[in-house]
Order: C-alpha cells, then structure tokens, then sequence
C-alpha cells in the first residue's frame, strides 16, 4: 500500500494503518519496505493455517509458531531480526489503542538468544551507572568509562581505535588525521573494524589486543560521548606512533597506547572505589570493562525491544544482517540508538 494514498482505518488493515504511520514518522522508504515485507508474510502465514486468524487476534502461540518456522531457512539473526519488526508492529498497535495487547512480548522474553543477560550477575540501574560515572573526572579514564558503557565495545577493540576511526561532527581540538573512508557521511560514529589481532601490524602498529567481532561495525556517538571525547582530545598527548592512537596513557607510559590491562585498572580502581569490585568476587559480583558490555547489551535491548540493532553494534550478527544494517545506518541503526541510549552524564 503506498504512503500517498488514504491512510486504511486500522480495524480495516491494520498492517496498512502501521506501514502509514511507519512514513508518517519519517522512516525511510527502505524501512517501510522492510516492514511491510515481514508483515504481510506473517498475515499470509495466519490465514493459510487450519485456523485462519486475523492479524489483530493473533496470540503468542501463533507469533511463537511463526518464528520458529522461520529458524529452518534463516540464520538465528535474521530470526531475531523479523521478531523485533512483529514486536514493534504489535506495541504500536497496542499503543494507539487498535490492540488489547502485544502477543509478541512474551515471545521476546523466551527467545533463546546469544545475547541473553546472566541472570547471576550484578544488576545495575541507568541512574546508579549515572552516578558511578559522575565520580570520575579524570578526562581519560572518563571517556573510557563512557565508551565502553555507550558502544558496548569491548576492552580490546577500545585500545585498538586509532584517531582515523573517530568521526566527529565538531572535532575539537585533535591532530589532522583524515578518518576512514567508511565513515564519510556518518559523522558522530566510530568504525570498530574486525581486523587488528594481538601481535599483528594494523595502520603501522603492532597490537597489543585482538578485536573478536565478526564484522566491521560503525557505532553511533551520541551528544555526551562526542562531549566527552572532545574534552579527552584536547589534553590527549603526542603519542610515540604514526598509527595515532585514540585513547593513550597520561602516567607512567605517556603517550603510549592503552592495553587492555590498563583499560581493567583503570576500571577495578574505580568499581573498587565504588563497592562494586572486590578480590574473589567473581563475575557475578564485580563490575569490569566486561560488564560494561552487559550493561549496554541489557538495558539497550529492553528499551529498543530489537535484538537485531543490539546485535549489529555488538559485531555479533551474519553478513545478511549487517548488509540489512549498512544500508539502513540513517533509518535504522542511528535512528534507534539515539532514541533509546541511555543519559550517564
């Protein structure tokens, strides 16, 4: 149904009533294409059953048979990726009042997905991680903080960021280093590449640290991280290599590039500080560079509802998926973050 016809009353087509609205609120042609796509499959799929079901009257059982036939001819991120598009379709219907309830939510909940929280560990609340990062003012050690708890990324991909990997609408003060060629027209973003590999030679420099994701990855900067990294370059030191590390030592080792082990000092001395690190505590009690990654991962996904999107900027997800992501990085992927990151400053 195209967007510049009669907007359908939603008991008549609801499908039609979200892909309108899905325009209305300026998503792309892309997305709405997407959406109308999975949706439809999924009215084809209820009314060929033996029990032929309209959209509205759908019942988790009904949504939970659906994605699970789905799992014999996708991979389990494409999976995830048509359930979060149910689930955002039956929410907003739900919302506006045109649905009793989301049938969906229920299914999220028991998804069997990689990225699923242990449920041993320390929970932490946004307005508790707020005032753990308000403790720490130290421009270096607060934009490491910000960027693990913001992108999700982990220890070693933090060090292996090099200034060429950091878009930034409005710089600051920093050396003249072109960025990456990937991230021309995506300003605010950081590429995490899959590339660099402990003892390995990436942009002139041999690396202390393996990045583990599957994929290159471009990650959203949102107002307080570009704040905060702008803050950290203008005290940055010259550094010792041509490879022009983002993040580098301002004690002992001053201007070299942070190792993982700094990175885990740096944030055991702060958790300790904060009665959130202790010695023999485990995993399920102390806070590390690590659990910053559990942070972003829980409570990014429970405010988007898409596991696809907390996928993708956690490097998880099969080539479909980001290919699906690439090309959709303004209606998507930065859509979604900035809507739905959390406040920590």
């Amino acid at each position: 149904m195209s967007s510049d016809t009669a907007t359908p009353e939603p008991d008549e087509d609801p499908i039609g009533y979200f892909l309108d609205d899905v325009t209305y609120h300026g998503k792309s042609e892309r997305t709405r294409a997407f959406y109308e796509r999975v949706l439809r499959e999924f009215q084809t799929y209820l009314s060929e059953g033996s029990h032929p079901t309209a959209v509205a009257a759908a019942s988790h059982r009904d949504c939970m048979a659906y994605v699970h036939g789905l799992r014999g001819d996708h991979s389990e991120s494409t999976v995830a990726t048509y359930a979060s598009y149910l689930h955002r379709f039956f929410a907003y219907m739900t919302q506006v009042g045109t649905f009793e309830s989301n049938p969906m939510a229920l299914v999220m909940e028991e998804m069997d997905e990689s990225i699923n929280t242990d449920p041993t560990r320390r929970e932490i609340s946004v307005a508790e991680m707020r005032a753990f990062v308000g403790t720490i003012g130290h421009p270096l050690e607060r934009a490491v903080v910000l960027t693990l708890l913001k992108t999700g990324i982990r220890a070693g991909e933090l060090c292996n960021l090099d200034l060429r990997d950091c878009n930034l609408s409005e710089p600051g003060p920093r050396p003249e280093v072109p960025v990456r060629a990937a991230l021309d027209g995506r300003e605010d973003s950081l590429y995490v590449a899959s590339e660099p590999s402990r003892g390995a030679v990436t942009n002139g420099e041999e690396r202390s640290a393996s990045n583990k994701r599957k994929r290159d990855t471009t990650v959203p900067i949102d107002d307080e991280l570009a704040r905060t990294l702008r803050r950290w370059l203008a005290i940055r030191p010259d550094v010792r290599s041509d490879a022009e590390a983002l993040f580098v030592s301002t004690s002992g080792d001053w201007g070299q590039r942070l190792t993982p082990d700094m990175v885990h000092h740096l944030v055991e001395r702060h958790a300790r500080d904060h009665g959130w690190y202790r010695d023999g505590g485990g995993t399920e009690e102390n806070v590390t560079p690590h659990y910053f990654r559990h942070f972003f991962t829980t409570h990014l996904r429970d405010r988007t509802g898409d596991r696809g999107v907390v996928k993708y900027l956690r490097g998880d997800v099969a080539q479909d998926v980001i290919d699906t992501y690439t090309h959709e990085w303004g209606s998507r992927v930065r859509e979604s973050y900035e809507a739905n990151i959390y406040s920590l400053v």
